[in-house]
């Protein structure tokens, strides 16, 4: 997909850039990956991917 995040220019995986829409918006532009998302919401990377897991289930289209 070639994007990558806004502060650390790491690349962005398909299920982070659903957790950054989920969170932000599903017109949001740019993303963060997942270390950068945990420190700007001051969580564990643990959670978001425990977050990332429950929409799947839950059927979210923006993961897969």
């Amino acid at each position: 997909m070639g994007t990558e995040c806004r502060f650390c220019g790491n690349k962005v995986s398909a299920n982070e850039i659903g957790l950054n829409k989920k969170f932000f918006g599903k017109k949001v532009t740019e993303y963060l990956c997942i270390g950068c998302m945990a420190k700007y919401f001051s969580v564990s990377e643990e959670l978001l991917n425990e977050k990332i897991e429950q929409f799947k289930q839950a059927g979210c289209v923006l993961f897969v």
